[in-house]
């Protein structure tokens, strides 16, 4: 289970394990006989056989529905509708052929959907189990305003490794149900730097969430890398 370095409120750091949040099924699907229902993937098509590949093989869409109704090239019968088991993910080019020498760039949008910047990503580290702790922040945000202003795109569980782990992590979950409100949460001395989850990862605004009940404590951490905001609209423009 992975673990990571995290501070409380009055300063002491803590070793402590996380895990992801799944959340359990209530709904059983069964078919006819009463056996579980299971999802599938399923080759659907192959490059060659792929619209793109029919229209230059055969020089016009017209020309490639004239062919479908001859011969059915879309169909490729031997892999259309295998089962797909494990899987790795690969880049192709314009032609279908495997890139291996890949370049990623980040581009950063203003909120009319705009272009602002387009730069080459960075493979950062994973900064969560490092030499400094995750500190407590003291920026605090209501509950009722996050869930507004910030989409959420994961989550981590944190959980006590032992004893002593247990009261830092119960006391923490503890104030923050008491002040109703999520902690924002970053990397670095100052907290004002971006988590980054694994190699290569998406930077993260991390946002700690903590409820009790009796002796037992749910402390999560939220995701986020957008925020919301409106967009700047032109009063006279909009009166005309």
């Amino acid at each position: 289970m992975p673990e990571i370095n995290i501070s409380n409120s009055s300063g002491r750091d803590a070793l402590v394990a996380i895990s992801s949040v799944s959340p359990r099924k209530q709904i059983r699907w069964l078919d006819a006989n009463r056996r579980q229902v299971a999802g599938v993937r399923l080759i659907k098509t192959t490059v060659p056989h792929d619209l793109p590949a029919l229209i230059a093989h055969n020089g016009t869409l017209a020309n490639v529905g004239q062919a479908i109704i001859e011969n059915d090239p879309e169909i490729d019968t031997e892999n259309v509708g295998r089962l797909l088991t494990e899987t790795s993910r690969v880049y192709i080019d314009e032609s279908g052929s495997i890139v291996h020498n890949v370049r990623f760039w980040e581009i950063v949008k203003n909120a009319d959907d705009t272009v602002r910047e387009r730069r080459p990503r960075k493979m950062a580290d994973t900064n969560l189990a490092g030499e400094v702790p995750l500190r407590w922040s003291g920026v605090f945000i209501p509950r009722d305003q996050a869930i507004r202003k910030f989409v959420f795109s994961g989550k981590t569980q944190l959980q006590h490794v032992n004893g002593l782990t247990y009261d830092f992590l119960y006391s923490m979950a503890k104030e923050l149900e008491q002040r109703n409100a999520l902690m924002l949460l970053g990397a670095g001395p100052k907290c004002n730097q971006p988590l980054i989850l694994r190699r290569g990862g998406t930077p993260y605004r991390g946002f700690l969430e903590g409820r009790t009940q009796q002796d037992q404590y749910y402390l999560v951490l939220h995701f986020s890398n957008l925020e919301l905001k409106s967009p700047k609209v032109d009063i006279e423009e909009a009166q005309s």
